[in-house]
């Protein structure tokens, strides 16, 4: 039996296999990961709130299962922490907003009720910006969120605690949300997996669907459910489970293939692959950012890939996704909730709420929106995949007083740090952030993989040959190695 020691280093499929033999209890695991949260997450800040006690429990209920050779589900015994904007049952979800400091929410969102029903156990909720309006993941509740790289970066946001327990070792799994990079960016600072599938595969009630949760009720047609994991394979696995329609969700769709997970060797042999390092308006990357980006480029290649330059001149999206924002934001609720509890919006949604906007204005952005959906269809019609930087920086030194400038560009102005992410919310299409690099200073660098919508196994697979091709897994940041470690 493996010591405690290894437990926090194993990927998810193989934790639950090894509670499928019975090499390793669910107790055993749980007791490692809280054991890691309590050493190390002082200092990083990923989770806002830890159930160590309803964990525990649950750990138990899942080794009597166990003991009594009960049909175990796909994530019997695994922990799993969940980002702070979906609804947990039972447990506190604050959404970074002290109007919900004291919220319990009495119903799951859909994606936890399934992660229970497979046997997933909850290790707690991890730490958000307000309603998820970033850059980075903090809030006025529970501080700030960093990076295990570096406790002086940003781990990005909003699903910044979620990326960062995954990345320290403080859980193997975590549930994230995406309404404009918001899982890939943070995947991509900490040097993880972060998956945003097809908009609608995983249904989402009552998050984003409930008009009674101001702030939390926004991004409807953005927002989507994802994991964020260490390996592709991991990642799939949590996507088997939280996949498929919801009669609650009006936007869920059927899932595209019984399965997410590989069936066999995945290979790249004729796959057509477009690369693009500038999208339009912006073109400006990071020369790390590049030269990682090469590198895959060379890796897929190699694999069989047939890589091709793309010409995807689009249109600035910044100005129809910040209307877009504000129409699904329910601003007379929102200005309600703000001038009833203070300090409960951050200056970003203030922003949001205090500027003027016309019907024209809304109408136009509707209109540019199917624009860039017809621009990035017609793409797929000649690529299979679309390869782009996931990020135009690696993580970068920043707080709310001083915003960082890379190369004389602000680089966390959502235009930038949004730039390769966002469109892809716009039109739902599914995209991966994979790590394939290191700076010379030893940051992660992640480039984003996009599939035609519902080609979510093409991207998945595509995003295994990559992984196995650029090995990484093994690569730890300082504070997850830390000798102060319990477990």
């Amino acid at each position: 039996m493996p010591t405690s020691g290894t437990i926090w280093q194993r990927s998810a499929t193989e934790l639950v296999g090894m509670v499928r033999r019975r090499e390793l209890s669910p107790v055993e695991i749980v007791d490692a990961f809280l054991g890691r949260i309590d050493a190390l997450d002082g200092p990083l800040g990923a989770y806002c709130t830890v159930d160590a006690e309803g964990a525990r429990n649950a750990a138990r209920v899942a080794e009597r299962a166990v003991r009594r050779g009960d049909d175990l589900g796909p994530l019997h015994g695994l922990p799993i922490a969940v980002k702070d904007l979906i609804f947990t049952g039972g447990l506190r979800t604050v959404g970074g907003s002290v109007a919900y400091r004291d919220f319990v929410p009495d119903e799951d969102d859909v994606a936890v009720t399934r992660i229970r029903a497979a046997g997933g156990i909850i290790l707690g909720k991890t730490n958000v910006p307000p309603f998820g309006f970033g850059p980075g993941s903090s809030n006025a509740v529970f501080g700030a969120t960093r990076n295990p790289w570096g406790l002086e970066l940003t781990p990005g946001g909003s699903s910044g605690g979620s990326a960062v327990a995954v990345a320290a070792g403080l859980a193997p799994l975590a549930l994230g949300g995406d309404g404009g990079g918001s899982i890939r960016i943070p995947a991509s600072f900490c040097g993880i997996v972060g998956y945003k599938p097809t908009f609608g595969v995983v249904p989402l009630y009552p998050g984003c669907r409930d008009p009674r949760f101001p702030g939390f009720s926004g991004w409807e047609t953005l927002e989507h459910i994802g994991p964020m994991a260490r390996t592709v394979d991991d990642a799939a696995l949590l996507l088997d489970v939280i996949a498929g329609p919801d009669p609650r969700d009006r936007h869920s769709v059927p899932r595209p293939v019984a399965s997410f997970q590989a069936t066999s060797d995945p290979t790249l042999q004729r796959l057509r692959i477009g690369c693009a390092t500038s999208l339009g308006a912006y073109s400006w990357a990071d020369p790390a950012v590049v030269a990682s980006f090469d590198v895959a480029v060379e890796a897929l290649r190699s694999a069989g890939a047939i890589i091709e330059e793309v010409g995807l001149a689009l249109d600035d999206p910044g100005p129809m996704y910040e209307v877009t924002v504000a129409l699904e934001s329910d601003i007379p609720a929102l200005r309600d909730l703000a001038s009833g509890v203070p300090g409960a919006v951050n200056p970003r949604i203030e922003q949001m709420m205090d500027r003027p906007r016309t019907f024209d204005a809304a109408s136009g952005a509707i209109a540019a929106r199917k624009r860039l959906y017809q621009a990035v269809s017609r793409t797929f019609e000649r690529v299979d995949l679309l390869l782009t930087p996931t990020v135009c920086v690696p993580p970068y030194r920043s707080d709310d007083l001083h915003p960082a400038v890379v190369a004389g560009i602000k680089v966390d102005d959502p235009r930038w740090l949004l730039w390769f992410t966002m469109p892809f919310n716009l039109t739902g299409h599914p995209a991966i952030s994979i790590p394939t690099g290191w700076t010379s200073s030893g940051l992660p660098v992640g480039i984003q993989l996009v599939g035609d919508r519902f080609a979510d196994l093409a991207v998945l697979d595509a995003a295994r040959v990559l992984e196995r091709a650029l090995p990484w897994t093994d690569a730890w940041p300082p504070t997850a190695l830390d000798p102060a470690a319990s477990a």
